[in-house]
């Protein structure tokens, strides 16, 4: 379907958009303040080969709209400057102003020194940087003659999943050889869309050679701070030589904007972009970083007449893994990996995803009642599994005094008196191990749901009671004094944790180190989850206090039908 893809001629008789001047989106105040920010750090010195432009002729700026995206093209490089997604909101109503509607449309490549698709490095390939751009039957071209006879040509064709077709040539229309360098042809750059946006671990670039993905963010690629937090000189610029480049990507943590090469480049590069701070609140949440991309093509020479053909499949749109997918299907590749699951637990963190998604589409409520009732079936399959661990920890209690009595008695032989500990352990059908076991078996979905919630785009703007937005903590107000936001889910979940705790009393023969370590588990929950995503600490909360109901279930129910281990009293020394 994608390849080969041939360009439409343009459309007779085309008129051109006007002159625009300024911003293009509606979005809010503070958007417009990061447009202005982008604009500076566009004039900014940055490593690696930047966009030359001759700012005596005015951008022209054409869009165009289909039923996901608005697309705006510049002829400022002769590429994709501006996507706007028609059905995901910049801005979501936060604890300041619950009742606010969603503002402004989400974004990408808003803060780009260069417009996707724009080829740079030297003179050569840039001439003055101004591209003619005229309207075909399904898209946009941009055009350039340069004074060395290089013609380029690009044609862009929005299509359907946020996917456009671009093809782009390069012909010597000069009467003589021509020697092209190295190119640099942009991917796009990743940045906040607004300062609620989270910044340091998930804004970056990801690449794929069909096979193995590499996500590198950028923040902590480019780091000032090495290993314990000891000083470090940030690298340049994140580059990989790589011949086998499927795809590459450069995202937030909700959005992303792929370039899906037909022929495979040389390599791609990362820098970053120091974007100017903003003055006032927001100063003190907005990520000032911003992530640009380009992929790398060999230098070529162009005989006379020679033409170089090359296509591109731009993706521009959520991080949504049915929406990947089905652009993974269609380019036969693997561009589904974008959510990035993880590596150990993805399995679990894919299947958590779809689960939710299926109970959304299935019984039609609020994605956070779908967390609770998922909790509450998570609870169910390993209800076997803690009522066992449940039951052997008591078994092991009911043994603690002649267990006591065998470690006095073999006080001066460790390894004797261990032998007969786990010799009176079998003899009554004690595992040791059975009341650690379900929180072992439940770790890996807990990791997979802490992904999960971390890359579902779906709880964005998902209401759950007074949470206006389940992907975000669930701040009521700021604490006057110290300006701290007050979240209470997390200190609900604490709560429920100390009360978990008071009601199951640690193993026995356990380490002194450990139950002091499990006596301080909610405060460390409570820093690790506070101003996480609200969605975490609801299942946090909910299946807390399921464990509570359930041992105190547990507990009725052995009142009811004991189940006391046979004890074998220590035998007494033959005089």
């Amino acid at each position: 379907k994608y390849w080969p893809y041939k360009p439409a001629p343009p459309a007779a008789n085309t008129v051109t958009n006007g002159v625009i001047q300024g911003t293009l989106t509606n979005g809010s105040d503070v958007h417009q303040q990061l447009q202005q920010a982008a604009q500076m750090a566009a004039s900014m010195t940055r490593p690696g080969p930047q966009l030359e432009i001759n700012t005596n002729a005015p951008e022209q700026l054409v869009v165009l709209t289909n039923e996901n995206a608005r697309y705006t093209f510049s002829s400022y490089g002769g590429g994709l400057k501006l996507i706007e997604l028609l059905n995901y909101p910049e801005t979501i109503p936060s604890w300041r102003n619950k009742r606010a509607q969603a503002s402004g449309l989400a974004s990408l490549n808003t803060y780009t020194p260069s417009p996707t698709l724009a080829v740079l490095d030297g003179p050569a390939v840039q001439g003055d940087g101004i591209f003619t751009l005229t309207r075909t039957t399904t898209g946009i071209r941009a055009e350039k003659t340069l004074t060395n006879g290089l013609t380029i040509v690009k044609d862009f064709s929005p299509t359907t999943n946020f996917l456009l077709n671009a093809s782009v040539w390069l012909e010597n229309r000069s009467t003589q050889s021509l020697s092209l360098p190295e190119q640099e042809w942009t991917i796009g750059t990743a940045a906040p869309m607004n300062p609620d946006d989270r910044g340091t671990p998930y804004i970056g670039m990801m690449w794929s050679d069909g096979d193995k993905t590499s996500d590198t963010a950028g923040a902590s690629y480019f780091s000032s701070h090495g290993f314990a937090c000891t000083p470090r000189t940030p690298p340049a610029e994140y580059h990989i030589s790589e011949t086998n480049i499927a795809w590459a990507v450069v995202h937030n943590q909700y959005f992303a904007l792929a370039v899906v090469p037909h022929d495979h480049p040389s390599g791609v590069v990362m820098r970053k972009v120091d974007l100017p701070q903003l003055e006032g609140e927001a100063v003190q949440r907005y990520s000032s970083n911003g992530y640009t991309a380009a992929l790398i093509y060999p230098a070529i020479t162009l005989s006379t007449n020679q033409i170089v053909q090359r296509q591109f499949v731009l993706y521009a749109g959520p991080k949504e893994y049915k929406t990947l997918a089905r652009v993974a299907t269609e380019l036969n590749n693997n561009m589904d990996a974008i959510m990035s699951f993880g590596r150990y637990f993805g399995f679990f963190s894919k299947a958590l995803l779809l689960t939710m998604n299926f109970l959304h589409a299935a019984i039609r409520v609020p994605y956070g009642w779908v967390i609770v009732l998922i909790t509450v079936l998570l609870r169910v399959v390993f209800w076997p599994l803690t009522a066992a661990g449940t039951r052997s920890m008591k078994r092991m209690q009911a043994l603690q005094p002649q267990v006591k009595a065998i470690q006095e008695k073999y006080k001066d032989d460790p390894v004797k008196a261990q032998k007969k500990q786990m010799a009176l352990w079998k003899e009554n059908k004690v595992n040791p191990m059975g009341g650690c076991l379900p929180a072992l078996i439940q770790m890996p979905v807990f990791i997979g749901f802490y992904s999960m919630i971390r890359t579902a785009i779906e709880l964005r703007g998902a209401h759950f009671l007074w949470v206006t937005d389940l992907s975000k903590p669930d701040t009521l107000f700021l604490i006057p004094g110290i300006n701290f936001p007050f979240n209470l889910l997390p200190l609900l979940m604490v709560g429920v944790m100390v009360w978990q705790a008071h009601l199951t009393p640690p193993s026995p023969g356990m380490d002194p180190a450990q139950q002091k370590m499990m006596r301080y588990m909610p405060a460390l929950f409570l820093v690790f989850l506070y101003n996480y995503s609200s969605g975490m600490a609801l299942y946090m909360f909910v299946s807390t206090l399921l464990g509570i109901i359930q041992t105190k279930i547990t507990k009725t129910t052995q009142a009811a039908t004991p189940a006391t281990p046979v004890l074998t009293p220590p035998q007494k020394k033959k005089k």
